[in-house]
């Protein structure tokens, strides 16, 4: 059994926004708002960040077009008592599934957990 650091990526649309910042600003409470309806405030919600095909510059993932607003959100959560890196993605895929419906998730990063690791967000199974 291992314990894994999880981070998912998730695209968020909102809709009647005039720019990027209200773009992520609605999409944060929107992510917040389900999470803690679950009671799952251990998910840490953090902007994603996207890298210019060009020139490589990393700029924050929102977009704007016709009021309209796609966001890239991580989503970073502990799981513990994993039995492979498989089993954590399916567990953290579970748990932050049940508050965000309908929104596919995808692994954009995960990795097992040393023992002097324990700060931040965790689900025990």
């Amino acid at each position: 059994m291992g314990d894994y650091l999880v981070v998912l990526e998730a695209p968020i649309i909102v809709r009647d926004v005039e720019t990027s910042e209200d773009a992520i600003n609605v999409a944060v409470s929107k992510v917040t708002k389900a999470l803690n309806r679950e009671k799952l405030d251990f998910v840490r919600v953090e902007l994603g960040y996207s890298q210019c095909p060009v020139c490589g510059a990393h700029f924050e993932s929102a977009f704007v077009i016709g009021n309209v607003g796609l966001v890239g959100m991580y989503l970073t959560l502990k799981v513990y008592n994993a039995q492979t890196i498989e089993h954590a993605e399916r567990i953290a895929k579970a748990v932050v599934g049940k508050a965000l419906k309908k929104v596919p998730l995808k692994v954009y990063e995960i990795r097992e957990l040393q023992e002097d690791e324990d700060d931040g967000v965790e689900v025990e199974l």
